[in-house]
């Protein structure tokens, strides 16, 4: 008998804590806008790459961290006066025309080429320089060898040129919420219709 009571007393808290884990109704709202974190990550899936970054306010993160969200990527440098304002331009423009329900769950990414130069008080300072430092956006620097291996996930092509310029590729590139690549736009002032269909495709699969 006292095994059958001590028995029932664990399933009670088993049964207890479990409830307890459940969002209350008026959480409901809250629950629901967690991303969806997929345990299990396809082969194609950018996740799987082990570099760590420093975003624009000096936090240490992986790019798994954006697991389940939607996230826009382009590759820049701050202090590029050619293509890069152009291609920021491109993203920005994004940002505000794309219509969906999960707009907290679009996350547009820039990528430093130049992550000598670009320090995250860097990062911070041209994010607010131009009107990019709302929670949907991220800023992010790594070390060359991790820069490199991303970039080749993209197929972007960069080179330094001389000590303040690169060459590069100009891709805008869009990652589902596994982190698998599924559009790509290339070029400058390019028609953002497709990109904008896409990136409202994936966000509304959530």
């Amino acid at each position: 008998m006292k095994l059958r009571m001590k028995y029932l007393g664990w399933v009670a808290c088993v049964v207890g804590l479990l409830l307890g884990c459940q969002p209350k109704s008026g959480d409901t709202q809250t629950a629901k806008k967690q991303p969806v974190v997929t345990e299990d990550l396809s082969d194609l899936s950018v996740y799987h790459l082990p570099a760590h970054w420093t975003n624009q306010d000096g936090e240490q993160m992986e790019l798994k961290d954006l697991q389940g969200n939607v996230v826009v990527v382009a590759m820049i440098y701050t202090s590029c006066k050619a293509a890069c304002p152009r291609l920021v331009a491109d993203m920005r423009h994004i940002e505000k025309t794309i219509d969906t329900k999960h707009r907290d769950r679009v996350k547009f990414l820039l990528v430093s080429i130049d992550p000598e130069t670009d320090t995250p008080e860097k990062l911070k300072q041209f994010a607010i320089d131009n009107e990019m430092d709302g929670q949907q956006w991220l800023f992010l620097r790594s070390n060359e060898n991790d820069t490199r291996e991303f970039a080749a996930t993209l197929a972007v092509n960069y080179k330094k040129i001389s000590p303040i310029d690169f060459s590069h590729s100009n891709i805008i590139s869009l990652f589902n919420p596994g982190g698998e690549l599924v559009y790509q736009q290339e070029g400058l002032g390019v028609d953002y219709a497709p990109t904008i269909a896409a990136i409202e495709e994936e966000a509304n699969k959530l």
